[in-house]
C-alpha cells in the first residue's frame, strides 16, 4: 500500500511532467459554412488546393443566411463564404454580432425573373412582384426595379431603401416580401420574382438568358469571406482567402458561369 509520502512525491512528479508538456497543436481543419451554388461549388476547387497547405476543408451547406453568420459568431464554425457587404453590416447591426470581412471573391449580379412574361414591358397593372424580406438584398432587388423603369424610390441611391420608401409605382404593382431561398420555388405564383443568383443557379436557371433584369457588372455588392475578429489572421483563415483569389479560381468561375458569377479580385 503506498503510504502518503509517496501519493505525494507521484503527485509532484505528475504536475511536473505536465508543466513539461508542449500545448496541443491547433486543428488544421477549417470549418466553412457556404450556401451550395456558387460558393459550395467554388470551395471544392478551393479544397485541393489547401490540402497542398497543409489545411483541411470541411464544408457545412446552408440554405439561409441567418444560421451560417450565427453559427461563425458563436463559434461552432470557424468562417463562412455567401454574403456581402451590405447585408454583413446589417447583420451585425441587427443581431449585435462583430463579424468581420477578410477578402472579397465574387459578384453575382441579382436579376428579375418570371414565368409569365418575356419582358419588363409585358409586365401586366397589379402585378404580384415578390422581392427578398431581409434589409440588404430588399433594397438591392428595389434599386434594381427602379432601375428597370418600374418604380422610384424616395432615395434612389438608398441601397437599404423598403417598400416605404417607394414615391412612385405607376403599375400598381403588389408587392410580396419572401425569404431569399423561397423565390425559385414560388417563382410560377408570381408575375415577377427579385432573386439572388446563388439561388437562380442551384433552381437550373441562367441569369444571362434568363433573366428580365441584371445588375450590371459594376455591382457593389461583392459575395465576401467572413470571419470574426478572433480568427480573421489565423493562418488556415488567411491561407483560404488566398485560395478564393487564386488564378484556379479565376478560371474556374469565368468558365463555369459564363458571366453569371463573375470575379472580384
Amino acid at each position: 500500500m503506498l503510504n502518503k509520502r509517496t501519493l505525494i512525491l507521484a503527485a509532484a512528479a505528475l504536475a511536473l511532467a505536465a508543466c513539461g508538456q508542449k500545448p496541443a497543436a491547433p486543428s488544421d481543419t477549417l470549418v466553412v459554412a457556404a450556401t451550395p451554388v456558387p460558393h459550395a461549388e467554388i470551395l471544392e476547387v478551393v479544397r485541393p488546393i489547401l490540402a497542398k497547405e497543409g489545411v483541411k476543408l470541411d464544408v457545412k451547406v446552408f440554405n439561409d443566411y441567418v444560421q451560417p453568420n450565427l453559427q461563425v459568431a458563436q463559434k461552432q464554425l470557424d468562417v463562412n463564404y455567401f454574403q456581402t457587404a451590405p447585408y454583413l453590416d446589417e447583420f451585425n447591426k441587427a443581431r449585435g454580432t462583430r463579424l468581420v470581412k477578410v477578402v472579397g471573391v465574387h459578384i453575382e449580379p441579382i436579376g428579375a425573373y418570371s414565368k409569365k412574361i418575356k419582358a419588363i414591358a409585358d409586365l401586366p397593372q397589379g402585378a404580384s412582384v415578390a422581392i427578398p424580406n431581409e434589409p440588404s438584398n430588399g433594397g438591392r432587388a428595389l434599386l434594381l426595379l427602379q432601375k428597370g423603369g418600374l418604380i422610384t424610390l424616395k432615395d434612389p441611391a438608398n441601397p437599404l431603401s423598403t417598400l416605404n420608401d417607394i414615391v412612385a409605382n405607376p403599375k400598381g404593382l403588389k408587392f410580396r416580401e419572401l425569404e431569399a431561398a423561397t423565390l425559385p420555388r414560388v417563382l410560377g405564383e408570381l408575375d415577377l420574382a427579385v432573386i439572388n443568383t446563388n439561388y437562380v443557379l442551384d433552381a437550373g436557371l441562367n441569369p444571362a438568358k434568363d433573366a428580365l433584369l441584371l445588375e450590371d457588372a459594376n455591382s457593389p455588392y461583392v459575395n465576401l469571406l467572413v470571419a470574426r475578429e478572433d480568427n480573421r489572421d489565423d493562418r488556415r483563415v488567411q491561407k483560404l482567402a488566398k485560395a478564393l483569389t487564386s488564378p484556379e479560381v479565376r478560371a474556374f468561375i469565368e468558365q463555369k458561369y459564363a458571366g453569371a458569377v463573375q470575379p472580384a479580385f
